[in-house]
């Protein structure tokens, strides 16, 4: 079975060991480097390639989120996960706005971070179950209603009524706008999200939490 390969980053070295030894305890997980601080986390991620990258939220000099936006940026392929003593909606939605793949808590069980670095490999998303529902749902509102997807907030208001199976009639009279002024804007949310039938605007919709799952 091939590792998966983890870089660590926090400034505390004894923090480093701990985490290291829990770390080699686990079949399959290898810490390939550590890191004192975000740009030396940067730095090793460009010569150690690891596969996961175990980001301390709190760092002196480039600290973990700044780090973690650089890498999203030059290193798309390596997923970050934060670790952090914050579960505050803050904290939590400032990493993932950074472009944090997963957000570990630093009071989590063992069990739980072996399960976040295997689901991240996997190519998932993970989040400490003290982060809340609502963490998650405001975070997708504040990035993705006319932010993620360039969408107007009048765009996101339409697409939101089209996933609730109201027609363009119905639309209309609940925003007083004409029923041509809605087909504009279903085209352009159509457009723009790159999809081509009113099933794939209600997916995105469902996907991006504007509405519940409605099977």
């Amino acid at each position: 079975m091939v590792p998966i390969r983890v870089l660590l980053a926090d400034d505390h070295k004894m923090v480093r060991a701990g985490i290291r030894s829990l770390l080699e305890r686990m079949p399959g997980i290898e810490v390939v480097a550590e890191a004192g601080d975000g740009r030396e986390a940067i730095q090793f991620v460009r010569e150690y390639t690891p596969d996961i990258v175990l980001m301390d939220i709190a760092m002196p000099g480039m600290n973990g989120l700044e780090a973690t936006q650089d890498l999203t940026k030059s290193q798309p392929k390596v997923p970050v996960i934060i670790l952090s003593i914050y579960s505050d909606e803050e904290h939590v939605y400032q990493a993932l706005r950074a472009g944090a793949s997963g957000y570990l808590l630093k009071g989590a069980a063992i069990e739980e971070l072996e399960l976040a670095i295997r689901a991240i490999a996997q190519g998932e998303t993970y989040l400490s179950p003290p982060v809340s529902k609502p963490v998650i749902m405001e975070y997708i509102r504040r990035t993705n209603i006319g932010a993620g997807e360039n969408l107007s907030p009048r765009q996101a208001e339409v697409l939101k009524l089209i996933a609730e199976g109201k027609t363009m009639k119905q639309i209309a009279l609940d925003l007083a706008i004409s029923v041509k002024t809605v087909e504009t804007h279903r085209m352009a949310v159509m457009t723009r999200l790159g999809v081509k039938d009113v099933a794939g605007l209600v997916r995105y919709a469902i996907k991006m939490g504007l509405v519940d799952n409605l099977n």
